[in-house]
């Protein structure tokens, strides 16, 4: 099932992914909670199993950690967030994960972090169309905007999230770009290469649309390069289905193609993928 290791491990049946030409699944996007966050073996165990998608499996390592230490209850909130945006499944314990990391909050970018959480969890309900809970989402964007200081290490990440609410929930394409823009800038500031490739996949979605192609195209081809070298492969379907989108009609097809083996791979995850390759194959 998604979000465990119990299904088979995707990285032991899969070909390593090709690298692709530059060639994005207007979807609402997952956002990264942090990349790999040190270089100790947890830290490690946790990335490789929320990179293949088993946000359950990585939120158990950090279950012991996260009863009275305020970092680690946000990190594990912050994947069940991330399993609910890409599968539209386990809200309850998400819910449940970020109270603890609330209540547990003992300075402002810790209570900072735990509202950007709640505000991309009532977002992700949103824009899967679970419930509209778009004031609960902006309240709590703000309440994080208000508690995080400009250079606080959760800054990029709002910023993406506020960036998100504006395209995909306000349609104000001119404000989604300005806060990408500020995400882009201080996710390169502090080295997080994955938010990286959100930002660049983002800025290059709004590209598209302004029918900026060449812009778009190099936007599509960084976000999926820095998936592929980072490993994180239930993100990947989703870089190559972007890239589609921009490319010449053959690389697209190849590409479209290759999204949907992954797709199958990861057990049908992110789920709201899965509508946009099946619009892909009928309008080839």
């Amino acid at each position: 099932m998604p979000g465990s290791a119990e299904s088979t491990d995707p990285v032991s049946s899969a070909d390593p992914v090709p690298t692709v030409v530059p060639g994005p699944a207007p979807a609402p996007e997952v956002t990264a909670a942090r990349t790999v966050e040190g270089d100790d073996p947890l830290d490690r165990a946790v990335w490789r199993l929320r990179s293949r998608g088993c946000w359950c499996d990585a939120a158990a390592l950090l279950e012991p950690h996260s009863v009275r230490h305020a970092p680690s209850a946000l990190r594990r909130a912050a994947l069940l967030v991330e399993r609910c945006m890409f599968t539209a499944t386990g809200w309850a314990e998400a819910e449940d994960a970020l109270r603890t990391a609330e209540a547990l909050a003992g300075d402002d970018d810790e209570r900072g972090g735990a509202a950007c959480e709640r505000g991309h969890l009532a977002y992700a309900a949103t824009v899967l169309g679970v419930r509209d809970r778009a004031d609960e989402a902006r309240s709590a964007l703000g309440r994080a905007a208000a508690l995080l200081a400009p250079t606080a290490a959760g800054r990029p990440l709002l910023d993406f999230r506020r960036g998100l609410m504006a395209e995909h929930v306000a349609d104000s394409p001119d404000s989604a770009r300005a806060a990408y823009r500020r995400a882009h800038a201080g996710a390169t500031a502090q080295g997080d290469t994955l938010l990286l490739s959100f930002t660049w996949r983002h800025l290059a979605g709004l590209a598209l649309r302004d029918g900026e192609l060449t812009e778009a195209r190099h936007g599509f081809a960084e976000s999926l390069r820095i998936r592929e070298e980072l490993g994180f492969l239930v993100g990947t379907a989703p870089a190559l289905a972007a890239l589609a989108d921009a490319a010449p009609e053959g690389d697209a097809v190849r590409l479209r193609a290759e999204a949907a083996r992954l797709f199958r791979l990861m057990g049908g995850v992110p789920t709201w993928l899965a509508d946009h390759l099946s619009t892909a194959a009928a309008a080839t």
